[in-house]
């Protein structure tokens, strides 16, 4: 078997819909998603329903699931400790995310709150998971740059993961591509030294991308050593809070085409990727 996990992300797919999705339309897809095999399945999110309407029902589709034959852990992203603690009180739910940006502008539009104010809450949220025996994964977003003006480089990138995990002890941190900005030069250097210099630390990469060049970047994080990727069927979604224009998630099958071609079995199930694949224009708008 291969050491590549991949995140399916059907949450990053909606948040950015307006139309909202029916309930029951959302755990169809999701028992589906949960039927292929991925090792992590990003479900939803504990936040408020005014800034993402479309996670309102969270709760609800958590219900819904059905986890026979399917050894899928869940991830729920949270922007506070209220999140937090709902998130945390569901024993079907091993990874809380948390959005952590080092552009001062997005940290702001994306959970309302300074860097210094999200580091208080990211210590509220690391002591609520070791309380209840969860995962807390870190997403490093704008770690590849930002439209917004702010000062970014790869030094200031590093600096931010050394100071999460030294100083949070977090243990689980995702680059995150918040823009679809990452090129060959920015994913070599960033995945590298930050393998390099956080060990005990498990990396992943959280890229957007067009379509055409999800297996670009799937290739050059890979090649630098990263081996956790998140993705999304055929590309969609994308945070709605970074602009007006998607730049949509790594598409799933794109990354598993590439890991095919350099004949890595990842253990899905290719029968019910199909059915997830085939159920998509029922779900989407």
């Amino acid at each position: 078997m291969s050491d590549v996990i991949i995140t399916e992300c059907p949450r990053d797919a909606m948040q950015g819909i307006k139309t909202l999705i029916p309930t029951e339309k959302k755990i169809a897809y999701l028992n589906a998603l949960l039927k292929v095999g991925f090792p992590v399945l990003d479900f939803g999110s504990y936040v408020s329903p005014k800034a993402i309407p479309q996670m309102a029902d969270t709760a609800q589709v958590l219900q819904g699931l059905d986890f026979d034959h399917s050894n899928t852990k869940l991830l729920a992203i949270v922007a506070n400790s209220r999140g937090a603690e709902e998130a945390a009180a569901a024993d079907e739910i091993t990874f809380l995310g948390y959005p952590f940006s080092i552009s001062e502008t997005f940290q702001q539009r994306n959970t309302n709150a300074s860097i210094e104010e999200s580091l208080g809450r990211l210590e509220r949220i690391q002591n609520i998971c070791v309380s209840n025996n969860k995962k807390l994964v870190v997403y490093l977003s704008m770690a590849f740059g930002n439209p917004y003006g702010d000062a970014w480089n790869a030094d200031i990138a590093t600096e931010w993961m050394l100071r999460l995990a030294n100083e949070m002890n977090v243990e689980f941190l995702a680059l995150s591509d918040t823009i679809g900005s990452a090129d060959k030069e920015s994913i070599t250097s960033l995945f590298t030294t930050a393998l390099k210099e956080l060990p005990e630390v498990e990396i992943g990469g959280h890229l957007h991308a067009t379509y055409a060049d999800v297996q670009n970047k799937v290739k050059w994080a890979y090649e630098a050593g990263c081996r956790k990727f998140d993705g999304a069927l055929k590309g969609l979604g994308g945070c709605p809070m970074a602009k007006d224009d998607l730049t949509g998630n790594m598409a799933t099958e794109q990354m598993l085409m590439f890991f095919r071609e350099i004949n890595l079995d990842l253990g899905l199930d290719n029968k019910a990727l199909d059915e997830a694949l085939n159920m998509l224009p029922t779900v989407f708008p």
